[in-house]
């Protein structure tokens, strides 16, 4: 799996007309991404309940790591003597790592946020741990990700404006830090902008992390319950601002819908538990909307989980047997599911791209638009 080491390279190939949506090519050491671009999420080096190779028949170009979890269990140091997590998990395509940094202030049960780092306890043992923005990187590093996220302080909603500018100003101490500390010339490194619903604290960050200069930029602190409308505003407000020569990343977002909204504002990639997660929970995505295959509408239905999807699961099985292996919590419900939902993430990417392509965004848009809103994937007035 040895690859000659490169620079990560993005090229923007076009810009659509009528709104920010962007059509970019991204170059990595472990391939080529084309944008915009869905990640599907594998927190401990795996996507839930599939494998690599189902990734890869899906075209996965790249998968997202979590440093947090990794860090933890079973140890950056342990993956990097299996050669890197590439290797760890046998996977050949592009893996992005967050810092840790979301995890770090969501699920850590203690934490104490000081200039330095952060000291947390352990929610698998109640280990104390201390990360630095340098621990951040070195861990990112050992782990060989394609791409490394600056260690950053995710704020939630809603959040004082004083303590959003004095975050947003953390963060950039911080990313200044990573910069300093990140050697790998095989890895990139994106800051991340904070600033909470802020519009004006949102550029002051990313100016100053501009000045310091990083191969891509991602947008932090959003979907954290915030309205739908302040995440648009400041998507729509920010994101024309960010540099068009680096690829832009909107970090744990979201349904369809914020997808399209997302490139509309200029984004390029995005990562999102949506997909997963929900086919876990029996929530499965189709041009029409969603259906909850749990429902008893499903027990004696013989179409597929949407007429015309060309996915594992639509091709073979029929939703009364998809609903039965769910709710006999058959193991197999869940790979079937997470099939499912990550070939209608990945297509609706590759639907946008293709539009983008044909200068037709605009209509395309409107038709999702129609499309999402015809339907309940055929549940209408169906009882639960």
């Amino acid at each position: 799996m040895g690859r000659k080491v490169i620079l990560m390279k993005f090229k923007l190939l076009k810009t659509d007309s009528g709104c920010g949506a962007r059509r970019g090519r991204l170059e990595t050491a472990h391939g080529v991404i084309e944008t915009p671009m869905f990640m599907p999420v594998g927190t401990q080096g795996s996507v839930k309940s599939v494998s690599p190779d189902e990734l890869e028949a899906l075209d996965t170009r790249i998968i997202l790591g979590n440093t947090y979890h990794l860090y933890l269990r079973p140890g950056a140091e342990r993956i990097e003597r299996f050669g890197g997590l590439h290797r760890f998990i046998h996977w050949d395509r592009a893996i992005l790592t967050d810092s840790g940094g979301y995890q770090v202030f969501s699920l850590a049960p203690m934490r104490k946020i000081e200039e330095q780092g952060v000291h947390f306890q352990s929610h698998i043992d109640g280990s104390r741990h201390f990360i630095r923005p340098e621990d951040a990187v070195r861990i990112q590093q050992q782990l060989g990700s394609d791409i490394a996220m600056c260690f950053d302080e995710c704020t939630p909603y809603p959040i004082s404006r004083d303590y959003a500018e004095a975050s947003a100003e953390r963060t950039v101490r911080w990313a200044q830090r990573c910069k300093a500390a990140h050697q790998r010339t095989d890895q990139a490194l994106f800051g991340i902008v904070q600033g909470g619903v802020f519009p004006e604290l949102r550029r002051r960050c990313l100016e100053q992390l501009q000045a310091i200069g990083f191969d891509g930029y991602a947008v932090g602190s959003l979907a954290v319950g915030e309205p739908k409308a302040e995440m648009l505003r400041v998507l729509n407000q920010l994101v024309p601002a960010m540099p068009a020569a680096a690829p832009r990343y909107l970090m744990g977002v979201g349904t369809p819908e914020d997808l399209v909204a997302g490139v509309a504002a200029g984004i390029d990639l995005f990562d999102c538990v949506m997909p997963t997660r929900n086919a876990r929970n029996g929530m499965l995505f189709t041009a029409a909307g969603h259906l909850q295959i749990k429902n008893r509408c499903h027990a004696d239905d013989p179409r597929p989980i949407e007429e015309g999807c060309t996915c594992y699961t639509c091709a073979r099985f029929s939703r009364g047997y998809l609903r039965h292996l769910f709710m006999a919590r058959e193991l197999l419900a869940y790979r079937l599911n997470t099939l499912h939902n990550l070939h209608y993430y990945l297509n609706l990417m590759g639907d946008i791209r293709a539009a983008l392509d044909q200068d037709q965004f605009a209509d395309w848009t409107r038709e999702f638009h129609a499309r999402r809103g015809s339907g309940d994937g055929g549940e209408q007035g169906a009882a639960s």
